[in-house]
């Protein structure tokens, strides 16, 4: 871990006075917070709590190729291509997410299962969204058994494909974005 400044504060400087939930899901809860700035000034701030965690699988078969889940998104209003990725309840294994979303967006079982990001948060100024992700090998082809929310496309390329996408921008889900370019970078480093 690297070492901090022996300046820095790691105590919260924020005080929580009062805390409303305008609206609740099976997904998500928003709360409304009334707040003590750092400054010390009265203010607000609005969080949205996750109730799962988010898990990604970057599968690579024996021939470098990986696969992209095209699907329509409803809060963009745009159609978006992603790594395999879905929600991980309470009690649930990340590895086990990984696995399922895996099988039911991509028909695919994966032989082996290896950590590429753990604990990344995501949009931390408002949520409270955390991430893991892996690499999938060892793959065997099966049904794919997508949820019912769910309109798939099941897109296989070169893993140097997928990764050109992200840098010209034809990638826009930052969770892939990140995946694919913490893949590429081991991938130069180990080649150096």
């Amino acid at each position: 871990m690297t070492q901090l400044p022996p300046t820095v504060d790691l105590d919260n400087p924020w005080t929580t006075n009062a805390t409303v939930v305008p609206y609740e899901n099976q997904w998500i809860r928003i709360e409304h917070n009334e707040v003590t700035t750092p400054g010390g000034s009265d203010g607000v701030y609005g969080v949205v709590r996750f109730k799962n965690r988010a898990v990604g699988v970057v599968p690579v078969d024996e021939h470098d190729h990986t696969w992209l889940i095209g699907q329509y998104r409803y809060a963009l209003d745009e159609y978006t291509w992603e790594m395999p990725a879905g929600g991980c309840p309470e009690g649930e294994l990340v590895e086990d997410t990984a696995r399922r979303e895996l099988l039911e967006e991509a028909g695919l079982a994966a032989g082996t299962l290896s950590p590429l990001l753990s604990r990344v948060h995501l949009t931390n100024s408002v949520t409270d969204e955390t991430g893991w992700v892996f690499v999938a090998t060892d793959l065997t082809m099966v049904a794919p058994e997508p949820e019912d929310t769910e309109e798939l496309a099941l897109w296989r390329l070169p893993v140097d494909d997928a990764i050109n996408m992200v840098l010209q921008d034809e990638i826009s889900d930052a969770f892939t974005v990140m995946a694919l370019l913490r893949l590429h970078a081991i991938r130069t480093s180990q080649a150096s």
